[in-house]
């Protein structure tokens, strides 16, 4: 059984997402909040093992709340998917920094959002490559960065590193297989190890290290 917390200031929105989940068999609701502080006392409490978070609630946002509840090493099991509601918010690139294994916006269907919680539920992160792809592009306008190399950077192999910054540009394991010229397998082997060596706790988090050390070719 898939545990779900709801973390949303709009009633309404709370309301629709609670309906989905209790219809859903093999997920429970556990609890619902109205604000990110609500969010975290609850994630600590009832340690539910998928967290719908709104990004924009008062007082403690949704990102700090994620942050909160990354940093807790009791809610190592918890993943948090970041509901928005524009995909390109300027929010994204920062609740992923802090530890959200994905983002989806709020008028995405109801069996797309099921699916979502299955998959982060299982590790999975939740970054479609043409999503992710806009948001790298977004980056890549903005002034230039100083790369703040992961300290685990030099324990990758020249090809992991090489996979890290394909993962960053958005592509999926089939696609870094095509532009590598391996199978599938394989590309997924190379993902899993740097994210071992990385210690990165989901494929969202090798977006944010593909970014921070520089892997990305803007």
């Amino acid at each position: 059984m898939i545990r779900v917390l709801i973390a949303d200031d709009q009633d309404l929105v709370r309301i629709g997402l609670r309906a989905l989940v209790e219809s859903e068999e093999g997920l429970a609701l556990v609890g619902e909040a109205a604000d990110g502080l609500a969010a975290v006392e609850l994630a600590r409490r009832e340690h539910p093992d998928v967290i719908l978070m709104d990004v924009r609630m008062p007082g403690v946002d949704g990102i700090e709340a994620t942050r909160r509840i990354v940093a807790d090493p009791k809610l190592a099991g918890t993943r948090v998917i970041v509901l928005t509601t524009f995909e390109l918010d300027e929010y994204v690139f920062d609740a992923l920094r802090h530890g959200a294994s994905g983002f989806l916006t709020k008028d995405t269907r109801p069996a797309e959002l099921l699916r979502a919680i299955r998959l982060v539920a299982e590790g999975e992160a939740l970054l479609s490559p043409s999503v992710t792809r806009r948001v790298v592009h977004e980056f890549a306008t903005r002034p230039p960065r100083v790369p703040r190399p992961h300290p685990r950077l030099g324990t990758l192999t020249e090809r992991e590193r090489e996979v890290v910054g394909l993962v960053g540009e958005g592509l999926n394991n089939e696609e870094i297989a095509d532009r590598l010229v391996v199978s599938p397998a394989t590309a997924r082997t190379h993902v899993s190890r740097a994210m071992v060596k990385l210690g990165a706790r989901d494929r969202a988090q090798l977006v944010v290290f593909a970014y921070q050390s520089g892997l990305v070719q803007s």
